[in-house]
């Protein structure tokens, strides 16, 4: 089975709503960080605005900023990036009544138009749930996406306590199919750890079992990466191969490690101002046309929020963004729904073993 895109069909602005509908009303913001009042707030979908009587498409978007118009475009601003003066759209509807119009049904197939029953059982994801055809699209998307998009891993620090995870994913990488990766201070640690020392909080990565004062092993890590002043230099001197981010480093893919209140050390790269490690993930997932998440919820909410349901190409079309969360708590796979990120796709299952599955579906050998 090969990956069919779901074609994207712009509105019909002849229509009488689109014509009749007033210019989209811009107000200057009072001041830097500040947005005028009745802001408009952006969502995931694709959204439109009536300016000097022409519609202007939103081309880039996150949901809970604002829409600044400069230059002929629209751009999408966190709320801390805006500055004095710059023109934001204001009004609260999204039907044209303030030329401003929220587009979710783009990518809508008739077929799925009016198909869905009233009542159904089973339409939640849960353990019960059957993945097979999750899996087989998973693994289309990840054959199209290679060399036609861009995949961006979000990663949970259980991910790095498995042996063949790590091997899995290294196989990935050296692949083509992770072109950027986003985690935090605890993933790289525990991976870097395996690599040099075997464990994973102590914990050997394959036998699982606990080694002499290992509960000093990822201190050591982060103190001996400390000491070298970056990973990249930790992993030469050391002469670390095979996990995440020795491959990471070795293939020159980027990675964004945000750091968190509880972290140990950290290590030499992670980002201790938060708002810097998010403008840092916005740049990674800028042009990402599908995002994977596994067993990290802060992360994977942080990163669905920063995440549109659509990607305009370079050739200007207009295409899905496919957004995966992994994890085995089905509290997790199903928050974003809550959170807003409603394209997202759920898969209850270990993460470890879901990679593991994941790299065998795409016929790569394990990396030792």
């Amino acid at each position: 089975m090969s990956l069919k895109l779901a074609k994207y069909t712009a509105p019909d602005f002849t229509q009488e709503m689109f014509v009749n509908a007033p210019n989209a009303k811009l107000e200057a913001c009072p001041r830097d960080g500040v947005a005028p009042e009745q802001y408009h707030a952006m969502s995931i979908f694709p959204e439109y605005f009536k300016i000097d009587g022409e519609w202007v498409f939103a081309e880039e978007s996150r949901m809970d900023c604002v829409a600044v118009y400069k230059d002929g475009k629209i751009h999408v601003v966190e709320f801390r990036n805006l500055h004095k003066d710059d023109l934001v759209v204001v009004g609260r509807t999204e039907k044209c009544e303030e030329g401003i119009y929220v587009y979710p049904n783009g990518f809508e197939t008739p077929e799925a138009k009016g198909a869905e029953d009233t009542f159904a059982f089973r339409t939640g994801r849960s353990r019960e749930t059957a993945f097979s055809k999750d899996y087989d699209i998973l693994r289309d998307v990840l054959e199209h996406d290679k060399d036609n998009g861009k995949i961006v891993w979000v990663l949970g620090p259980a991910f790095a306590f498995d042996e063949d995870a790590r091997s899995a994913f290294s196989a990935l990488i050296k692949n083509g199919y992770v072109h950027a990766v986003l985690a935090g201070n605890a993933l790289a640690t525990h991976d870097l750890e395996g690599a040099y020392l075997g464990t994973a909080l102590g914990q050997d990565i394959y036998t699982t079992e606990n080694q002499p004062m290992g509960h000093y092993n990822h201190l050591d890590t982060i103190n001996r990466a400390r000491y070298y002043g970056s990973i990249k230099e930790f992993i030469k001197q050391e002469n670390l191969h095979g996990g995440i981010i020795a491959t990471l480093e070795e293939c020159n893919i980027p990675y964004v490690l945000c750091g968190s209140i509880r972290d140990d050390g950290p290590l030499p790269p992670v980002y201790g101002d938060v708002y810097e490690g998010a403008n840092r993930m916005r740049d990674e997932v800028r042009g990402a046309t599908t995002v994977i998440c596994m067993a990290t919820m802060l992360h994977t909410i942080a990163t669905g929020n920063m995440t549109p349901s659509y990607r305009v190409m370079p050739d200007g079309t207009v295409r899905e963004v496919y957004f995966y969360c992994v994890d085995i708590a089905e509290f997790v796979v199903n928050k974003l729904a809550d959170r807003g990120s409603l394209s997202a796709h759920g898969i209850v299952t270990n993460v470890q073993d879901f990679i593991v599955n994941v790299a065998k579906s795409l016929g790569l050998k394990r990396e030792d």
